[in-house]
């Protein structure tokens, strides 16, 4: 294993300036939520019609939801605001989760953080949009496994937690392979290892999927399960040509020296 250098200074900080330094980029998180949480509160008559979509596509014209408490309405307002918060503010919160990493890699790696944002950006819009496209589905067979005698009327705060959640843990999952790429480039981790556990990958990947989908049905596990092996391997290809890379970069050195 190669040997890191041109660390960043601030990767040997102390416990202290460590903790300084996570405590600065969880307050900048914070303050991002907070804004998107107030965003979405004012546009919230949006959101809410974009949520029942998924509801209406399955039932119809009978898409309507139902409240048991006064305070029901005002919490599930609140509860849409703060998760759509968390998901607008995902760009702040990877680019400070990157700026706390960052001090960990090589010089010529930390140049890379918008390309993280990016990515990351655009892999939790694919993942919440594939959990939008599937939850018909998902709904679907759950309403009907039931059998044909239950009549389906969801409690609002149900179903919008539900749907909000689903679609964040799609989200979350598609950023699998960047966590994979980046404990590569920190070098806790090496492609051969996750090459060698490839198996025990398979297992924990559907586990964790069956725990972070609130369904549980198999049409979301499937929807999510599949892409985040394909991730997996696609982590460990990254790892390899990185690896073949590097290698023939210092063998070419002495060649041009001669």
């Amino acid at each position: 294993m190669k040997k890191r250098k041109n660390q960043n200074p601030d990767a040997r900080m102390g416990l202290l300036e460590h903790l300084g330094e996570l405590r600065t980029r969880l307050i900048r998180s914070l303050v991002a939520i907070a804004i998107g949480t107030v965003a979405a509160w004012i546009l919230y008559p949006h959101i809410l019609e974009f949520i029942l979509d998924p509801y209406c596509e399955t039932l119809g014209e009978r898409c309507t939801l139902r409240i048991d408490e006064p305070l029901e309405g005002l919490n599930t307002r609140f509860m849409v605001s703060i998760y759509t918060g968390v998901a607008v503010a995902v760009p702040v919160l990877l680019w400070q989760a990157w700026q706390f990493i960052s001090p960990g890699l090589h010089k010529h790696e930390r140049r890379y953080g918008a390309v993280f944002v990016f990515f990351g950006v655009i892999l939790f819009v694919v993942g919440c949009s594939l959990a939008f496209w599937t939850l018909p589905k998902a709904l679907t067979f759950l309403m009907e496994i039931g059998g044909e005698d239950l009549f389906t009327e969801f409690r609002a705060r149900a179903y919008i937690s539900f749907i909000i959640k689903m679609m964040l843990a799609f989200g979350i999952g598609f950023e699998f392979p960047l966590v994979l790429i980046l404990l590569q480039k920190l070098e806790i981790l090496s492609h051969q290892t996750l090459r060698k556990h490839w198996r025990y990958a398979v297992v924990g990947i559907v586990i964790l999927v069956a725990v972070i989908t609130p369904s549980g049905d198999p049409i979301s596990l499937l929807a999510l399960a599949i892409p985040m092996y394909l991730f997996y391997e696609f982590a460990v290809l990254y790892g390899l040509l990185k690896e073949k890379k590097y290698k023939k970069n210092n063998n070419e050195i002495p060649m041009r020296e001669k």
